[in-house]
């Protein structure tokens, strides 16, 4: 897995698509320092699930913010990570506030603009895992970590989500290499670390990953 130890990887996905397992794993196994989606630390989740229409921006420009510091910290440091959720990921959120009415667009083209500001200075990962998990998955694995902030989160949020995580993969991948797996039919990060080496060396920038037994 040498080749893989020198990439910033990002991991993206669905609310419970199963990032930071992934991520940490990934980490473990390349030797690569890992970077988690700040969340226990959030002072504004909380809010954003109680109150999303009130704190969509809020909370927006303060994940935007930490990811970027995330992102060049990686960049500074060299040698590689292993980045749970990419900062370009945000705007799959912002976009959705919008189409659900959460977020004025006003606020979004603020967004939007500090975003922009901040690519200048933002070295692309090397490679994106997009792990694919349908929005009835995503719901079930909410209930079952039982989280008091997501408690909130309905299957119309979470379709409207998938929905915009399908045109972020199909635009992303036109710049950056995205190998789209569903992480829950790999046995071992192992596994996935192989698998993820032999798409990304074939150079395609949009390759879906499968798992099958290598012994009938």
């Amino acid at each position: 897995m040498e080749r893989l130890q020198d990439l910033f990887i990002g991991i993206a996905g669905m609310i419970g698509a199963g990032k930071t397992t992934l991520a940490t794993a990934l980490g473990e196994l390349l030797d690569l320092p890992v970077y988690f989606e700040p969340v226990a630390d959030n002072e504004y989740l909380a809010d954003f699930y109680r109150d999303t229409a009130r704190y969509a921006f809020a909370t927006q420009i303060y994940l935007l913010n930490r990811r970027f510091q995330q992102h060049q910290e990686i960049i500074w440091r060299g040698g590689g990570g292993v980045q749970d959720r990419t900062i370009y990921e945000d705007a799959v959120f912002a976009k959705m506030l919008v189409n659900l009415g959460l977020m004025e667009e006003r606020d979004y083209r603020t967004y939007l603009g500090l975003f922009r500001h901040m690519s200048n200075f933002m070295c692309r990962p090397n490679l994106i895992v997009y792990l694919d998990v349908k929005p009835e998955v995503s719901m079930e694995r909410i209930r079952m970590r039982n989280r008091a902030v997501e408690s909130g989160i309905t299957m119309d949020y979470l379709r409207a989500l998938y929905d915009e995580y399908e045109r972020f993969v199909e635009d992303i991948a036109r710049t950056v290499p995205v190998v789209r797996v569903d992480w829950d039919r790999f046995h071992g990060a192992e596994e996935m670390a192989a698998a993820v080496e032999r798409e990304y060396l074939q150079g395609s920038f949009l390759r879906r990953v499968t798992w099958s037994p290598t012994n009938p």
